[in-house]
């Protein structure tokens, strides 16, 4: 039997980003930097980065910007739904990014202001997060699900970064689910200590999610190395490749290591992922 949502008719797209970089909406000149920075994706930021009295500036300038096409995909997250109706049109948005997002019902809405653009809801409370498969499927334009940390923080009372765990697991699971991209992890806010957000993603990738959001450009190589195979990862998948196609059947390599067809797909994800080509 299969999932609902499985095979939704999504189609399956070129390299999956592993960097996102937000810049404020209200600052056209760090946006433009940011399309430098090699970041992955550029997401341009109408909410928490722009104060109350800017909000409209932003999205002047917002739409300024994607007026015209850029060599990086470009995202918007918005302030409210009303910013849509100016930015659905313009031919360099790439793709929106939705706050508080909590029912299925709220992509359909989104949806027809912005037919077709993809979607990217952000979880940002306890219901939102069981309603993660919910929203996951609620519409073919749904191309990721993201968790906002801080609010959901807050919404939790969780005081240790452990306690958010459980919900990173269960957006895991929905998004795979709903045959969608693993998420990507949510900020670290400290952009001056780089090894913490080096163990973070390290922890991220551990439980499934693929990439991270940045807010600085030098959180970016640390995201990338953390997410791409090691050389070590490389090798180990290549000989289950390699003995899968010598032996169609279950087997055992020479080290030991049982290898079926699960761990062979597993093998193949890693060299894809080794040559950004997923």
């Amino acid at each position: 039997m299969s999932l609902p949502g499985a095979g939704n008719g999504r189609p399956r797209r070129g390299p999956l980003p592993l960097t996102w970089l937000y810049a404020p909406g209200d600052r056209p000149e760090v946006v433009r930097k940011a399309l430098g920075s090699g970041a992955d994706v550029v997401i341009v930021d109408l909410e928490d980065a722009v104060a109350p009295d800017r909000k409209a500036y932003a999205l002047d300038a917002t739409a300024e910007l994607l007026s015209d096409t850029h060599p990086v995909p470009v995202h918007v997250r918005i302030h409210t739904p009303l910013d849509i109706p100016v930015l659905a049109s313009l031919p360099g948005l790439g793709g929106l990014r939705l706050p508080k997002v909590t029912h299925a019902s709220d992509i359909h809405r989104i949806n027809e202001l912005a037919p077709g653009l993809p979607l990217y809801p952000l979880l940002e409370n306890a219901l939102a997060v069981e309603q993660a498969y919910a929203i996951a499927t609620a519409h073919p334009a749904v191309r990721g699900l993201c968790l906002g940390e801080a609010d959901l923080r807050a919404d939790l009372g969780v005081r240790e970064d452990s306690g958010l765990d459980w919900p990173r697991s269960r957006i895991v699971v929905a998004a795979r689910a709903a045959s969608l991209p693993p998420p990507v992890q949510s900020v670290h806010p400290d952009i001056g200590d780089l090894e913490a957000l080096a163990a973070g993603c390290a922890r991220g990738r551990a439980l499934g999610f693929l990439g991270r959001a940045a807010i600085h450009p030098r959180q970016l190589p640390v995201i990338a190395r953390a997410y791409l195979p090691t050389p070590q990862e490389v090798d180990a998948a290549r000989a289950v490749v390699e003995a899968a196609e010598a032996d169609r059947g279950a087997l055992a390599l020479a080290d030991g290591r049982f290898v079926d067809a699960a761990v062979v797909a597993g093998a193949h994800r890693v060299l894809a992922l080794a040559e950004r080509t997923v």
